[in-house]
């Protein structure tokens, strides 16, 4: 096998153990950093929902309460105001979802599901927490990542249509009965904010950031063995192959011939000055022979 052979082959191994581990290592990097990416997605998301269910209560519901006596407005509950942006959001963000589940809610399509309720029941439980993120199982058999954060009783204003059907509007009443909403507790947590998101997501996001690092890295080691290849050929190779065949001709007798390039300082510099001094040598020792 020929110098430039045992180099390249040399130069390949090192890249493919190289390459790799910067597999290995960078894909669970990037799908680290995409379910942190989708997460925090979500994160914006759950805030500006919090941002919305303020505004409704503190803009919207004061001037709409005159009408309450009348017509119950869903407009002016800060979990419909909500639920109803987040799913106009959903036309840009079709992955995400949004529900303000709840144990005993008002409106049923807020009722929790057994997993939302664990996730409440968690809230409950302990009080000092403030978010839970986690995955489950899709009746589907993927995996969706999930975003919670709790609903707590903190303003005794919710207890006005929540604490008894005695004390709700009657318009409210008339909407959805006198069955469900009711015997909230001041400070008690009734529910969750929960925004969820397909695993597929942030899968198909590291997938697509992996395969563009690899094939950047593999565009990069091509250009490397490309421009160390043209460096080996005029550094080392032709240099080499000079001297060989100048060797070859000096054993065929034929000694009038030019002397290397030996201006360079490296290891091949040496070696040329060496060569083009046995040259001499030898020159010498044939004249002396033929005198």
């Amino acid at each position: 096998m020929s110098l430039r052979g045992k180099f390249n082959l040399v130069l390949l191994g090192v890249f493919l153990v190289g390459f790799v581990v910067s597999a290995l290592a960078s894909y669970a990097m990037l799908q680290h950093q995409a379910r942190e990416s989708v997460l925090q997605k979500a994160g914006v998301m759950m805030g500006a929902a919090s941002a919305i269910r303020g505004y409704t209560v503190a803009q919207i519901r004061p001037h709409l309460e005159y009408r309450m006596a009348e017509t119950f407005l869903p407009q002016t509950v800060p979990a419909y105001a909500a639920t109803e942006t987040f799913n106009n959001l959903r036309q840009t963000y079709p992955e995400y979802t949004y529900k303000e589940a709840t144990l005993n809610p008002t409106n049923p399509r807020d009722r929790a599901t057994d997993w939302e309720a664990d996730i409440i029941e968690e809230f409950a439980n302990h009080a000092d927490q403030s978010e839970l993120v986690g995955t489950r199982n899709l009746p589907t058999g993927e995996s969706s990542l999930f975003l919670a954060r709790p609903i707590r009783v903190t303003d005794p204003a919710c207890l006005d249509c929540h604490s008894t059907p005695e004390r709700a509007p009657a318009a409210m009443l008339a909407l959805y009965g006198d069955n469900n909403g009711f015997n909230w507790q001041l400070d008690e947590v009734v529910g969750a904010q929960i925004v969820s998101i397909p695993m597929a997501l942030a899968q198909r996001d590291a997938r697509q950031a992996f395969f563009t690092f690899m094939g950047l890295l593999l565009v990069v080691f091509v250009a490397v063995f490309i421009a160390v290849n043209l460096l080996l050929s005029r550094i080392v190779i032709h240099p080499i192959q000079r001297m060989s065949a100048l060797a070859d001709q000096m054993s065929s007798g034929e000694m009038d011939l030019p002397e290397l390039d030996a201006r360079s300082n490296d290891e091949i510099g040496t070696l040329a000055r060496s060569f083009n001094r046995m040259k001499r040598s030898l020159e010498q020792a044939i004249n002396i022979l033929e005198e």
